[in-house]
């Protein structure tokens, strides 16, 4: 099968990924599937893969290379274990990114991205830039038809990390509270849309892109502030005080900082994007009395949530679709923001 490989790490960013034959996958275990690949998503995760932010994390030993990247992916079953139960060829199914054991404590409490044995194609073994996918039973949800398979790929890591922080945020703010949203990009855009339909909280977005502003009044904002130093007080003067709850899609470049600084007492400020450093004084932390938390992807439960309101249309995602062999365009054109949403591979 084709698959797109990554050979080296490098922080400039300018290695490519080899498109390159490697044999067709094999299931080696009882409660593996093979999934012929229709869609992939691309990833910030893929970039700092390639950039390697997470060598020391996916790794240490420098054992892993050379390997195929893609942890949003979606297909048919093209073929089961014997103890596979659940899904059968020629299922439609969109994966989750964790292939969890189902018998450890954080999988017998429903939380699979805690999983102590769990697997994660596409960022500590062989994902979905290719032809083909080895996953396991407990990672499959299966889809309708009427759902496009292309549409709903980032919905397997981008939605469910955008979904599981917007569904804890929906709980901690009240109806006539405030939520921000920092970053209407590929997260961002989701959560929103999310945030609409699970709470009655007034919905402020804010991005420094102009089309990205355009984009979440469509979705559903409220309100649309455009980043920059002047951010933290707009938004207290906006919420009267501040906002309850603080969702930060980007996480970095000083945004970080922000993000906190734009709470009434009480709120909470969830950081999704990552690459910066967070730094609070501790009486800010007690006088606010604030909280502040990260939120890593979703669970299996979450992923079926997200699914039932994407076939019900009430979630959608903006996609650019590109073929395999264009894999290093697409990863370009993410670099220098050159599309809104999500790019897709597409074998």
């Amino acid at each position: 099968m084709r698959a797109a490989r990554l050979y080296r790490y490098d922080p400039e960013m300018r290695e490519e990924l080899k498109l390159e034959q490697v044999p067709d996958p094999e299931i080696r275990h009882p409660n593996e599937v093979i999934v012929r690949i229709v869609a992939a998503g691309l990833c910030r995760t893929d970039l700092h893969i390639i950039e390697g932010v997470w060598r020391e994390i996916l790794d240490p030993a420098g054992t892993l290379l050379p390997y195929t990247p893609g942890h949003e992916n979606t297909g048919i079953v093209e073929a089961v274990g014997s103890a596979v139960t659940a899904v059968k060829p020629g299922d439609r199914v969109i994966c989750h990114p964790l292939k969890s054991c189902g018998v450890c404590l954080a999988c017998r409490m429903g939380e699979d991205m805690y999983c102590t044995n769990g697997r994660f194609p596409g960022l500590d073994s062989d994902g979905g830039f290719a032809e083909y996918l080895v996953t396991n039973e407990r990672a499959l949800v299966k889809l309708p038809e009427e759902v496009d398979l292309v549409e709903v790929a980032p919905l397997a890591d981008a939605g469910l990390t955008a979904y599981r922080a917007a569904k804890r945020a929906a709980r901690l703010v009240p109806p006539d509270g405030w939520a921000v949203v920092i970053g209407i990009g590929g997260l961002g855009h989701l959560a929103l849309q999310v945030l609409r339909v699970l709470s009655a909280a007034r919905l402020v977005a804010v991005d420094i892109a102009p089309q990205a502003l355009e984009r979440a009044k469509e979705l559903g904002a409220d309100y649309v502030l455009p980043g920059g130093p002047e951010l933290v007080a707009q938004v207290r003067e906006l919420t009267g005080g501040g906002a309850h709850v603080v969702l930060d899609f980007v996480g970095e470049r000083g945004v970080e900082q922000q993000g906190w600084q734009m709470l009434r007492k009480g709120g909470t400020h969830l950081i999704i994007g990552y690459g910066g450093r967070l730094e609070i004084p501790t009486v800010q932390m007690i006088f606010q009395e604030m909280a502040v938390a990260g939120s890593l992807v979703g669970n299996y439960r979450e992923l079926s949530e997200l699914m039932d309101l994407a076939a019900r249309g009430l979630v959608r995602v903006y996609v650019q679709r590109y073929r395999l062999e264009e894999i290093n365009r697409a990863i370009d054109d993410f670099k220098h923001g050159r599309y809104f949403g999500r790019a897709v591979i597409v074998p």
